[in-house]
């Protein structure tokens, strides 16, 4: 399960690292919506919703499909600027088609939404297929799609004054106490880069990212098998702090590559028993499963989702999610006419950090 990014014939300066106050604000929004993916910063979170007007955790929870599961695209920027201002202005002027597709793929839950020459603006099949993706999703999922194809403009700059409020109440603050962490390590990474080169580089983002022996790729571990080019744009590198322990990936066609990577360590895990780490790993051991976690972390999902992201049978699906289920590793609840699936943090948490580092990417 890799993302490989074509790299041949690129010039070395073409391959960037750089901070994004976006990008940052996209992670600390993943945090408020996804608090025991970061216990590092929970403490941080309540405080931030104890505080927060009830009219804008209102609009962060109308929207944080664009952030909770993955990240809209457009959020990460390949091209940082200084300010998150200038950066919401790049957006500005992203054309509707890119911007609501991107937007489709975090609200519908599904990496595999692609039109192709089929617009859900202004193609009716392609239009249902979307929001009956969103409908299996949830109520507010369906609701945002809805409200997204009848009047993306709307939206759009619902959605930018919702990152601008964000600003205000929580992110300037955040931002100047992290600014300095992320400035320090891309003075090491640039260093590396002008130094050592890219493998040296690559090395030091993270155990994930390496580059191929033939030089021409650099190879990101992650949930699925893709590839992209970085062609003559380049590939962007995104330190974060408030996005450990996930490594997020630009890769979609149209787009140009980016990798937002941690720049902090994980901290220790609790130990558990002999019994129970047996279990767990036995329940593990089998990729089909493991693929299965990588896909439950990114939220509550039900077994034809999950069939169909693999592309396996709904009674193979179920075997596996009866092992798991069996191993306290997933929980099953049912809403309304779908049965969803979630992955206990916690106890992947107790298994270890590298683990819940695999899983998290």
């Amino acid at each position: 399960m890799t993302l490989r990014i074509d790299i041949s014939g690129l010039p070395p300066e073409r391959l960037r690292f750089a901070a994004s106050p976006l990008a940052e604000l996209t992670a600390m929004l993943h945090v408020l919506a996804e608090p025991g993916h970061h216990p590092q910063h929970a403490e941080w979170a309540a405080k931030v919703w104890a505080v927060l007007r009830p009219e804008l955790a209102e609009r962060l929870r109308e929207a944080e499909f664009l952030w909770r599961s993955s990240q809209a695209d457009f959020l990460i920027p390949a091209r940082p600027r200084p300010t998150l201002a200038e950066e919401l202005d790049e957006v500005d002027r992203i054309d509707d088609e890119r911007y609501v597709t991107a937007a489709l793929v975090t609200t519908c839950g599904s990496n595999r939404v692609r039109f192709g020459a089929s617009s859900p603006l202004t193609d009716a099949t392609a239009r249902e297929w979307a929001l009956d993706l969103a409908q299996a999703r949830g109520a507010r999922q369906e609701a945002f799609a809805e409200r997204l194809l009848a009047d993306p403009a709307t939206v759009r700059a619902r959605v930018r004054d919702t990152l601008e409020e964000c600003a205000e109440a929580f992110f300037d603050e955040a931002w100047a106490g992290v600014a300095v962490q992320l400035a320090t390590d891309l003075r090491l990474k640039n260093d590396l880069l002008k130094r050592q080169g890219i493998g040296a580089a690559l090395a030091s983002v993270s155990g994930a990212v390496t580059l191929a022996p033939d030089g021409d790729c650099i190879v990101v571990d992650k949930l699925q098998d893709k590839a992209t080019a970085a062609q003559s744009a380049g590939v962007t590198f995104i330190p974060t702090v408030f996005g450990r322990p996930h490594l997020v990936a630009v890769h979609a066609p149209g787009w140009q590559p980016v990798v937002q990577y941690p720049v902090a360590e994980p901290s220790p895990s609790e130990p558990v028993s002999l019994e129970t780490v047996t279990l767990r790993l036995e329940a593990l051991a089998h990729p089909v499963r493991l693929r299965l976690l990588r896909t439950l972390v990114r939220g509550p999902h039900t077994t034809g989702e999950l069939a169909h992201v693999w592309d396996l049978t709904r009674p193979e699906v179920s075997r596996h999610l009866a092992l798991l289920r069996r191993a306290d590793l997933v929980t099953a609840r049912r809403h309304g006419r779908y049965v969803r699936y979630t992955l206990d943090l916690p106890a992947l948490t107790a298994l270890g950090t590298d683990l819940l580092a695999a899983v998290l990417r």
